[in-house]
């Protein structure tokens, strides 16, 4: 990782954080996670709908580092309704502001508008934001490897297993993914995106996913656009799929999702 995205988005966080620490103490946060509305089973609902087709995690994304603006009519629970009549299993919602244009309320109000599971999309660092999380009514996390230390991964899993959360492990390579498999989650997520250039390549699924226990759910993400491109990485066993850009520039988001999920390649074949 160049010390360019990651590291920058690293140091804007953790003054975020400092200051959001500053404003709302952790008893607070605790507190408004305990009221928060009940849980949602992010793995199972994903590892539900991969057994017969495919378990897809659309994502509520307006803009991203490299691509700038990527939805201008982005209204959160319209979009939210759109993927779950499309046939999305699960929810990402982006919370990072400078860098997505996300933001915590596009969470709460997505995830109120369907009664699919939520993972709060956004770089955690401390246990601090975990409790946010679910104060926010995410029922899953993402822990990226590239970010944070083994230690801080291990903290930011056990902080979700308290509070009933699952965890979404992403890794970019076989060194984040050696990592990731001391891990007790049973989600893994594959970024094709190589961190420092924006590419993306359908390999890196490929290449990694072999090196990765059969017990565990595979997510692959990034560079997924069409059916022929799912059907390909389920060849190699992963059947679930993080997609948002390529939906999100769609006109009419249910019919792209539906297309996107009508032909699953079947398991075995």
């Amino acid at each position: 990782m160049s010390d360019s995205i990651l590291d920058r988005i690293k140091a804007y966080k953790l003054a975020d954080l400092a200051a959001r620490k500053s404003a709302r103490p952790l008893a607070e946060v605790e507190a408004a996670a305990r009221t928060a509305p009940p849980l949602r089973h992010f793995a199972n609902a994903l590892r539900d709908a991969s057994r017969e087709g495919y378990g897809l995690i659309a994502e509520v994304k307006k803009a991203s580092p490299s691509k700038g603006l990527i939805r201008a009519d982005f209204d959160p629970p319209a979009l939210a309704r759109a993927y779950q009549l499309g046939g999305a299993a699960c929810l990402s919602v982006l919370t990072d502001g400078p860098s997505f244009q996300g933001d915590d309320a596009f969470l709460v109000a997505a995830r109120a508008a369907v009664d699919l599971p939520v993972l709060r999309k956004d770089f955690l660092y401390d246990p601090y934001q975990v409790a946010e999380a679910r104060a926010l009514g995410a029922d899953c996390i993402l822990i990226i490897m590239a970010s944070v230390s083994d230690a801080q991964a291990a903290e930011l899993e056990a902080a979700a297993a308290e509070w009933g959360m699952d965890a979404l492990i992403e890794v970019h390579d076989a060194g984040e993914l050696d990592r990731a498999l001391l891990l007790n989650s049973e989600m893994i997520g594959i970024n094709n995106r190589d961190l420092n250039s924006f590419a993306t390549s359908l390999d890196v699924t490929k290449d990694l996913v072999r090196r990765i226990p059969g017990e565990k759910l595979v997510v692959s993400e990034s560079g997924l656009s069409t059916p022929d491109d799912l059907a390909e990485i389920a060849r190699y066993g992963a059947r679930c799929f993080l997609i948002g850009e390529s939906l999100m520039r769609q006109e009419d988001v249910t019919d792209a999702t539906r297309r996107l999920l009508a032909s699953p390649l079947m398991a075995g074949s």
